[in-house]
């Protein structure tokens, strides 16, 4: 079975088993949320790997780089969440902070990645 590179990124590892976290996470969200935080808060985490994905595809670096920036700034759409899941106490602040790392570590991988994309 062919491996496509985005695959052999650690940052896509690492959001691909931060992906699994947040499902998890969500499990306990109120059901009324169904539609709200826990829709939105799915399809940002999703939305990481996706663009690294997507972005792998392209020819240019200038068009990985901007797909690797667009997984960026969805990393920070889900701690804009992940903030509203505590604010409502969804969440405990032990929880959140635990996330909130590992949302650091993916973003300083991607910074350092775009980076190298640019050159």
């Amino acid at each position: 079975m062919h491996t496509y590179s985005f695959e052999k990124l650690e940052v896509w590892q690492l959001s691909r088993s931060f992906r699994k976290d947040i499902y998890r996470l969500t499990i306990k969200f109120p059901k009324e949320e169904t539609f709200g935080l826990i829709s939105q808060i799915k399809r940002s985490v999703s939305s990481i790997g996706a663009c690294l994905a997507e972005g792998s595809g392209k020819m240019t670096s200038k068009d990985k780089a901007h797909y690797t920036n667009m997984a960026y700034t969805t990393s920070l759409e889900t701690l804009n969440h992940l903030i509203g899941a505590m604010d409502l106490d969804y969440i405990t602040e032990e929880e959140y902070l635990l996330h909130r790392l590992k949302i650091e570590t993916i973003t300083t991988k991607l910074t350092g990645l775009r980076k190298a994309q640019l050159g």
